[in-house]
């Protein structure tokens, strides 16, 4: 069946299931203060019985969207915009949803966004049976090499930390920097100096000032950093500006780049040499790949990247970065910060990568008698 026949035939949204859930966190990582990492399940439920699941994954220190936020945006007002609506008009249902809760400087609420476009893409594709890659007519990698992360309270934390992410198969490492570049440049060397031929890839998530980040950079470069991404706050543009002039080291451009608008902008005045890409960030699947084609048309760097995410989530981004055919080692670190799974067959790590699903629509299969059973 064509796609014009398929989105004529589909039945329309009858409902819209939010499901908050918490994964218990290991280990130290910053954004967690508390050991735990709050999501969203969010189930869509079509007239004929048709569904699709999608995830967001709020993280309340790294933006200001909470768990509480995502949970009552989506009930309140982003369900009630799509229900009724063709579950494939997904570009639809984005300005329905943009309706509902409008931007600002850029896409309002896009990580509660993120899980219906989520779900819309996942019964899309089921609907056409068909992997998402396939449905979007490209060719997909069959695995994502995956990037362990170090963010070692103390420099004595630093080996081991590294030790453990080798052990576990990982052979590239991205490093949390900001605001001590003295700490910072030190940690980048330990990295180095253990793994010599790692991709290593330092984030500051704007921890920097400005003056700060121009002095770090040549630094983190001779310590052998390979990129730096998001040294200075995202609104901080003279900054990203000043960085990419000074040339230490690639800049990537994170928080700061939510919707392909304000993307195409950043390019236009010279700002960055690339983007760390994150589909929960950017309001779900449909805007990112908009942006992962301005990213290539323009020649610069596309870098996989997350919010720790778990499960429908995670299967979401590796099926994007393997369509889009990213090499470069993903910074996708759920499997490393997280423990438990509401899959039916948890995603497993095999010598630091993860296979891409290749199933219909998203290509997991939810347990949702679990999700239910531990719905908070």
């Amino acid at each position: 069946m064509t796609a014009a026949a398929l989105q004529a035939a589909a039945a329309p949204i009858r409902k819209v299931e939010v499901l908050p859930v918490i994964y218990p966190v290991t280990g130290h990582f910053r954004f967690f203060p508390k050991p735990q990492r709050p999501a969203v399940f969010v189930k869509v439920t079509c007239e004929d019985g048709a569904t699709g699941w999608g995830q967001s994954v709020p993280t309340h220190t790294w933006s200001y969207e909470t768990v509480e936020s995502v949970t009552t945006s989506l009930r309140d007002y982003l369900a009630p915009a799509v229900i009724g609506r063709n579950p494939l008009d997904i570009a639809g249902a984005h300005q329905a949803m943009n309706k509902a809760i409008a931007p600002s400087f850029s896409t309002g609420m896009p990580i509660a966004k993120a899980g219906i476009d989520l779900a819309l893409h996942d019964l899309s594709a089921r609907l056409a049976r068909r992997s998402l890659p396939a449905l979007w007519g490209r060719t997909a990698r069959d695995r994502i090499t995956l990037s362990w992360t170090v963010n070692p309270r103390s420099l004595d934390e630093a080996e081991a930390t590294v030790e453990e992410g080798r052990k576990r198969g990982y052979r590239h490492f991205n490093i949390k920097v900001a605001p001590d570049p003295r700490f910072d440049v030190e940690l980048a060397k330990v990295v180095r100096r253990l793994v010599p031929d790692c991709f290593l890839w330092a984030d500051a998530n704007g921890g920097y000032d400005v003056a700060t980040a121009l002095a770090a950079a040549p630094k983190l470069a001779a310590a052998g950093v390979d990129v730096l991404e998001q040294p200075v706050a995202a609104n901080r543009l003279s900054g990203f500006r000043d960085m990419k002039k000074q040339g230490a080291l690639p800049i990537l451009m994170d928080e700061g780049v939510v919707s392909s608008v304000e993307l195409v902008e950043f390019i236009r005045l010279g700002l960055l040499d690339g983007v760390a890409m994150k589909p929960a960030r950017t309001a779900g699947l449909w805007d990112a790949r908009r942006q992962m084609e301005i990213l290539r048309d323009a020649g610069l760097i596309i870098l996989g990247s997350g919010l720790t995410d778990p499960d429908v989530s995670l299967a979401a981004s590796l099926l994007l970065f393997a369509a889009y055919d990213v090499s470069h080692p993903a910074a996708l670190n759920g499997l490393q910060f997280l423990t438990g799974s509401f899959l039916k067959k948890p995603f497993a790590l095999q010598d630091g990568a993860l296979a891409v699903p290749t199933g219909p629509g998203l290509g997991v299969e939810v347990d949702e008698e679990a999700v239910r059973r531990s719905a908070v």
